[in-house]
């Protein structure tokens, strides 16, 4: 069976929905399941769509995955679910606009009974990825799971498990995996040419705006299931303006930014220091500043993963509190994407290749490929496709361990900062003075947030603890241990409880 080379996929163009110039659709193997048409089809479910019209104009990522899936040949967008009436019979009106027969659910559980359905693409809040992977799973289908991989550690290790004791195909939505451009910076940083790795910065600097407050609890949509809708989180009363999106925000449903597009930025990173576990340490510096909300992750976060012989800081900052482009900042003359730092230079790092620095800062190489955000995406998702056709997990881009060591690394810092406490900026540039890179970067914070209005001696910034783990038994040891392991997992309600499959 020939495969779809990366090269391939960037002939993809933009013109209309995307498509592939590359040879028959026979490449892609034999149909899969026996409702497939004659076209050797793999027939998928996409799971999750988000608002249509949320604030800030943000969300919906199923709707960018039925677009990119649609580029693959022999992939047919077969079962569309979302427990939101109103947003399902939206996307049902899609395909009927384009003439394509689409089966509608808004409970996961009865797209998983459809024999014909291959495989599933989830798209929900990060709270059901665990369960709607599993379910998926034990059903045979193949799953391609928004990042973060997991909720949480212990969810992430049973998805994992899952994926093995059913001999699924279980992808993560880290699309940076399939990079063209960016295996050729691991192996010019890894050849020694500009020395040894010093430290590898994963950076999201991305202005946000502020939920808002409430004073009572809003109206849930009347279109939405909200118990299917809290599934494995407790249901609580609605404490926000907005059901879709603002989830990322709150310890209950979502995991921070940190977790959002910080997994992305992290995941490059550790790629590109050859990690393939948790930090054996790790701890977080950080707040939610300048914005006066409900929301309670922070908006303003460095995490340092102590990996040996060269750590990992996340730098996280979404507050801009004025029109000026400059006043979140830059590093390295980046503001997103992943700084390389050596003894004789470092890497910029953008979203498909790189550029090489001397330490003074002159270019001395460009490693960028032609490839686009949207081809890099098609790209992974055809990456899945090929393996479910040939039922080899090693050719997956970020198969589910992938996706679950990079959501452990987000999910220790948070863990750091929610059993932190606020402290004054003289203690915590005292208590990191002896790892220059987390001062630095510490410092740097600080002067992004007086750019802005907040005065750290003023509006203290949460210092967590150091935690430390152990990577072969998932397990936290040490001081804070005890507090950490239990916010690694959740307790469940009937019949959403996650299953332990180790």
């Amino acid at each position: 069976m020939k495969r779809i080379t990366r090269r391939e996929v960037l002939k993809v163009t933009t013109a209309g929905a995307m498509t592939f110039s590359v040879p028959s659709l026979a490449l892609l193997g034999p149909r899969l399941s026996k409702g497939a048409g004659p076209n050797a089809e793999l027939r998928l479910g996409v799971i999750g769509f988000g608002g249509i019209n949320t604030v800030g104009g943000v969300g919906g990522r199923g709707r960018q995955l039925i677009e990119r899936f649609r580029a693959v040949p022999g992939v047919r967008i077969a079962a569309l679910c979302d427990v939101d009436q109103a947003i399902l019979d939206h996307e049902v009106e899609q395909f009927k606009g384009r003439g394509e027969a689409v089966a509608a659910y808004t409970d996961l559980r009865k797209l998983l009974d459809d024999k014909t359905i291959d495989a599933v693409a989830i798209a929900t809040p990060n709270h059901w990825h665990a369960l709607a992977t599993i379910w998926a799973c034990q059903a045979g289908k193949d799953v391609y799971v928004e990042k973060p991989f997991s909720y949480n550690i212990w969810e992430g290790r049973q998805m994992v498990a899952a994926a093995r004791k059913h001999g699924r195909m279980v992808q993560v939505g880290t699309q940076r995996r399939s990079s063209t451009g960016f295996p050729q910076v691991i192996e010019y940083v890894r050849s020694g040419a500009i020395g040894p790795v010093r430290c590898a910065y994963a950076l999201v600097y991305r202005a946000r705006e502020g939920i808002g407050r409430v004073t009572a609890p809003t109206p849930v949509p009347s279109t939405v299931d909200y118990n299917l809708w809290c599934g494995p989180a407790p249901v609580q009363p609605l404490m926000r303006k907005q059901l879709h999106y603002d989830w990322h925000w709150f310890w209950s449903t979502g995991n921070g930014e940190i977790a959002n597009n910080g997994a992305h930025q992290i995941d490059v990173a550790r790629w590109a220091l050859g990690q393939e576990k948790p930090a054996p340490r790790a701890m977080s510096i950080g707040g939610r500043f300048g914005f006066q909300d409900d929301a309670e992750t922070a908006n303003t976060q460095i995490a340092y993963f102590d990996y040996r012989p060269a750590p990992l800081i996340c730098e996280v900052r979404n507050l801009r509190a004025n029109k000026d482009a400059n006043a979140i900042g830059k590093f390295r003359g980046i503001g997103v994407g992943v700084v390389i730092d050596c003894e004789g230079g470092y890497v910029v790092n953008d979203s498909s290749g790189g550029t090489v620095f001397d330490p003074r800062g002159k270019k001395i190489k460009d490693m960028q490929d032609s490839q686009k955000a949207k081809q890099q995406e098609v790209l992974h998702v055809a990456n899945f496709v090929e393996a479910v056709r040939s039922r080899n997990s090693s050719s997956l881009h970020a198969e589910a361990l992938v996706g679950h060591v990079t959501a452990a690394c987000c999910h220790m810092a948070n863990l750091s900062h929610r059993l932190g406490q606020q402290t004054p900026p003289e203690v915590i540039l005292e208590k990191t003075r002896a790892k220059t890179e987390l001062s630095d970067a510490f410092e740097r914070c600080r002067d992004y947030l007086r750019a802005n209005g907040v005065d750290l001696r003023d509006t203290r910034a949460v210092l967590g603890p150091w935690l430390t783990f152990d990577g072969d038994r998932e397990q936290f040891v040490g001081e804070f241990a005890d507090r950490a392991n239990a916010l690694s997992r959740r307790p469940y309600r009937e019949p959403f409880a996650v299953p332990e499959m180790t």
